[in-house]
């Protein structure tokens, strides 16, 4: 089986070098590195090819928020799992808004980082013990609502643009608009283009758009 490669990005050595001697001991773990700041993160996340990030939160330079969505533009398929001492619903709230796939107080017992890794791997979120009801902003009807970027994105999809012209007009990458859009579908549990118009349709979202 290949290895779960993991990125390390903390800006206290001692944080980071724990974290790695802890990892160094489970067979189905490759260390890919360990860096000290987001920017740092951004710029070598394609050379070093990350299944998973473990990403401080607060860090000089760059911070994990931002960090996050520059990564994942840069690289989508990689799951970020957010490093911090807060926890706090906002700050919890926040990293899945900007598509971390969990977060992971730092206090946690040593294993449960292993847990946490194994996790979004198997493609779900994780969050830390004592915060494991949804902490993402929710819709009346229960569903997760849509960030003010995605809300966007969909009026444009919904117009039958496509992916190509809506990264134009909103000067962003075409891979972006394709996180987007499929966070769209899984937020809104709609897996078809038609269906995401049928949404905006009878949400509202096309009003005075002239559709």
């Amino acid at each position: 089986m290949t290895p779960t490669r993991v990125l390390i990005v903390d800006d206290h050595p001692m944080v980071a070098e724990g974290i790695q001697s802890i990892l160094e001991t489970y067979d189905d773990i490759e260390v890919a590195g360990a860096l000290t700041n987001g920017r740092e993160a951004v710029e070598q996340v394609e050379a070093l090819a990350p299944d998973v990030i473990l990403l401080d939160l607060n860090m000089p330079v760059l911070g994990g928020l931002s960090a996050t969505e520059m990564i994942l533009e840069r690289r989508p398929g990689t799951r970020v799992l957010i490093l911090s001492m807060h926890d706090s619903p906002e700050y919890i709230g926040a990293a899945l808004a900007h598509g971390a796939r969990g977060y992971v107080l730092k206090d946690v017992p040593t294993d449960e980082i292993k847990v946490a890794i194994d996790t979004v791997m198997a493609g779900e979120r994780y969050l830390c013990p004592g915060t494991r009801s949804s902490m993402a902003p929710r819709t009346t009807d229960g569903r997760e609502a849509l960030t003010s970027r995605e809300q966007e994105i969909l009026l444009r999809l919904a117009q039958g643009k496509a992916n190509k012209e809506v990264a134009w007009e909103l000067d962003i990458s075409v891979r972006t608009v394709e996180t987007h859009r499929k966070n769209i579908k899984r937020k809104l549990g709609i897996s078809s283009t038609a269906g995401l118009t049928r949404y905006a349709l009878e949400n509202g979202v096309l009003q005075g758009t002239g559709v």
